[in-house]
């Protein structure tokens, strides 16, 4: 009489001889599997990148912005008037009256395609160019490695100062950050004294923060600032639990500096990272539904095709049903092992699945520049899947062979 352990010693045999067959049947679950730990890994590795991205303002910060949307409708062929930019003096009285428990912080972006030049060593015209105040780097979380941060005297007044990346420091001063202090660089047509370095914080999102000059405020103004540009206000308060109620504050002071009548909408937004990640969680459930649907579809067609294989094995093993069962093998034992089979198959595929599907999530945080985190979860839930897949596929046919008459099974051709 066979035990259970030879029942599945005797499935992995029946594998390994049919095991063309094996493969491909287990590519079509393989496949499935990939779709299903795949793009839900991508979907979390492009929220893990975000979450990164957006960190960079600070569990206690937000930052207020024009409003995208228009602010009145297009109405009677009138075109819509869009949200004004905030300005220079918006933004510095806001900065100035700002009176809750935390700090106020005003930048501009000047450009993307800047050209860094130190004697006879320049970069390529890609580098960011921002003007900051002397609370940028701490309400962006920025560190320095070397050198100061600028004052608030400098900052006001316009001070021919910059802070630069690490890629600037590699490209201009052969990687060494204590060689480029007190050195003096060319941006368009200013030239700057190099008073810090910044700390690699690397990429995120497409965007080098390795690759940025920072320059005081008011001389980013002066050589960048048009009647268009928007400032940025970036808020920190102290203690996290305060942001709800600081943001109510700030909205009714900036409501108060853009001279917002009490009918009018606000033309601007204030955006926390915490609320934006939720809003981008929330709106991926469809994506979500969308993936386990196609791989459902999928693994649907891969159980069919293991069901047909194991009623063809079922077949071509008649007799041998018939000889273990004369040689003291059970009903139950042939059930095992069949659907034993069936298993090793799915979960087979569901491996193979499961590594196509990490390197995808891999590959999508390498491309968005965020950090990988392994999918424990739907790595799981494939295992659980492949294992379902395998007993629902291979449960008909081995209560078929189960069931054999063994005498009538010897007589097999």
């Amino acid at each position: 009489m066979m035990n259970r352990k030879e029942s599945i010693r005797l499935a992995f045999s029946a594998v390994r001889a049919n095991l063309l067959r094996a493969i491909l049947t287990l590519m079509i679950i393989a496949f499935g599997i990939m779709a299903l730990v795949g793009i839900l890994t991508a979907i979390d590795s492009a929220i893990f990148a975000l979450s990164d991205n957006f960190s960079k303002l600070g569990a206690n910060s937000f930052t207020i912005s024009p409003k995208n949307e228009n602010v009145r409708g297009n109405r009677h062929g009138r075109t819509a008037k869009e949200s004004e930019p905030i300005s220079f003096d918006e933004a510095m009285e806001f900065s100035e009256r700002f009176e809750y428990k935390g700090n106020v912080s005003v930048s501009m972006f000047c450009t993307r395609n800047a050209e860094v030049t130190h004697d006879e060593e320049k970069t390529n015209p890609n580098v960011m160019l921002d003007g900051v105040d002397e609370s940028f780097l701490a309400l962006n979380a920025y560190e320095l490695e070397e050198g100061r941060n600028f004052t608030n005297n400098e900052a006001t007044n316009g001070a021919y100062l910059a802070i630069i990346g690490n890629d600037i420091v590699d490209q201009l001063f052969a990687g060494k950050s204590d060689k480029a202090m007190n050195k003096s660089i060319s941006i368009g047509n200013g030239k700057y004294k190099v008073v810090g370095v910044l700390k690699s914080k690397g990429s995120s999102m497409n965007q080098n923060d390795d690759r940025r000059v920072l320059i005081p405020l008011q001389t980013g103004k002066r050589f960048y600032g048009t009647t268009q540009t928007s400032y940025k206000i970036t808020v920190g308060v102290n203690n996290s639990t305060d942001i709800d109620d600081a943001a109510a504050y700030a909205t009714g002071l900036m409501r108060n500096v853009r001279r917002l009548k009490a009918a009018e909408e606000n033309d601007f937004e204030i955006f926390k990272s915490d609320g934006l990640i939720a809003s981008i969680k929330e709106n991926t459930v469809k994506i979500r539904m969308g993936a386990i649907a196609i791989a459902l579809i999928t693994l649907i067609g891969a159980a069919i095709g293991l069901m047909n294989i194991m009623l063809v094995s079922v077949t071509e093993r008649t007799r041998e049903i018939g000889i273990i069962k004369a040689l003291g093998a059970t009903k139950q034992n042939v059930l095992t092992q069949f659907l034993v089979e069936a298993i090793i198959i799915s979960l087979m595929g569901g491996v193979v699945g499961i590594i196509l599907g990490v390197l995808m999530g891999f590959g999508v945080s390498a491309l968005m520049g965020g950090s990988f985190h392994m999918p424990w979860l739907w790595i799981t839930v494939a295992f659980l899947t492949c294992t379902i897949v395998g007993l629902f596929s291979g449960l008909y046919p081995a209560i078929k062979a189960a069931s054999q008459d063994p005498i009538e099974a010897l007589r097999h051709e």
